[in-house]
């Protein structure tokens, strides 16, 4: 009998090693349980085949379908987006995760939201996570992450190089190359150079700082506006100065060069009354979001003249409608989306995306700078 009631003591305490064992299912699952896993990607069309690296549409799916696929988990990949009728829409409902880039952003509106019972991580291919209800998201539980600093080269580079297209007038020149014409006149009154120009950014976040580093050696005078100043030793290193107050900075600058996240704060923050604060003559480069300026204010300040140019690749909405202004006013240098999607870009925030899967099917942390909302608190520079 005593043997009897050893043998039944040990299996009791084995049962009970064994369930404390079993692994708990939170917000992140187990890697054993299949996933769905949608991601909205642009279209490469022809141009899918020409390049390996060409990563980030949905032909070549950021590089991890067989990855995936041979873990078991399903992957959709789509372009089609919007509409209730949509490709995305009709998987809402049991996706698990879902995968979007700043480029040809899927929109997740709180309605969209509760109606993904499933989801429990938005995914952002790239660095802006605005088409994301954020508030909708941290309610819900749904951890919301980015790959942060993926493209913040490519999109410095892509700043400086609109800001010499912007003040050598270099358009009108070309225009003119592909017309047959030739009208040195006509480009040249009003190109100058960038040496001895006064460059502001407004943000001095990764890419802000990376563009003042660049900026140094074209002998500028550059200034920054933040919250906060990045300190003496960064301000040795670039010859940059803090700026606390944006209403005194504007009216130094000729160049402006937008670098803050769209935010309810930021949202169409460079109306008309800040825009009339620039000096006459002032170009603007803007490749952060296009909703953080006044639509109408900047087709307006173009044409009265106040403001020389204003370029970059963002737009609200986005895909931008055929009639949108930025498209025909004067002066602009303006593209589509590009400026972080460039192929290097591409490949590390495709490298970038599958460390974070990895992560989260193994129910582990990610790098704690890629959280944009994390156990329903969101990240500082969306408060």
């Amino acid at each position: 009998m005593a043997q009897l009631m050893r043998a039944a003591i040990l299996r009791s305490k084995n049962s009970s090693f064994a369930h404390r064992l079993l692994p708990c299912r939170g917000i992140h699952d187990s890697d054993e349980a299949s996933k769905k896993i949608v991601a909205v990607l642009y279209e490469g069309k022809k141009y899918a085949s020409l390049n390996p690296k060409f990563l980030g549409c949905t032909e070549n799916a950021l590089g991890i379908r067989e990855w995936l696929q041979s873990k078991g988990h399903e992957y959709v990949v789509t372009a089609d987006k919007e509409g209730p009728n949509c490709e995305l829409e009709r998987h809402i409902p049991d996706m698990h995760v879902l995968i979007s880039t700043p480029f040809h952003p899927a929109y997740m509106s709180e309605e969209r939201i509760k109606k993904a019972k499933n989801l429990k991580l938005l995914l952002t291919a790239g660095v802006g996570s605005d088409h994301i209800d954020l508030k909708a998201a941290a309610a819900a539980g749904i951890t919301v992450a980015e790959i942060t600093a993926s493209n913040v080269v490519s999109v410095a580079e892509d700043e400086l190089m609109r800001i010499l297209v912007l003040l050598r007038n270099f358009l009108p020149g070309y225009r003119q190359i592909c017309n047959g014409e030739w009208d040195v006149a006509a480009q040249c009154y009003r190109a100058y150079d960038l040496e001895g120009k006064t460059v502001g950014t407004v943000g001095c976040g990764r890419i802000g700082r990376e563009l003042l580093k660049r900026l140094k050696a074209f002998n500028c005078n550059l200034l920054y506006h933040d919250r906060f100043s990045m300190g003496e030793k960064f301000e040795k290193e670039t010859g940059a100065k803090w700026e606390e107050n944006l209403q005194e900075m504007l009216p130094k600058c000729d160049v402006i060069v937008i670098n803050v996240p769209l935010t309810e704060k930021t949202k169409c923050m460079m109306n008309k009354e800040l825009l009339r604060k620039l000096k006459k003559g002032a170009v603007i480069v803007n490749n952060a979001r296009g909703a953080i300026m006044d639509r109408d204010a900047v087709v307006e300040a173009l044409e009265s003249g106040h403001l020389a140019g204003y370029g970059g690749d963002v737009w609200y909405p986005q895909p931008a409608p055929k009639d949108h202004p930025w498209r025909s006013m004067a002066y602009h240098a303006m593209t589509p989306h590009v400026s972080g999607t460039t192929i290097d870009g591409q490949v590390r925030y495709s490298a970038g995306v599958k460390v974070v899967l990895d992560k989260f099917f193994r129910g582990e942390s990610f790098p704690e700078e890629y959280y944009i909302v994390k156990e329903g608190k969101l990240a500082s520079q969306y408060l």
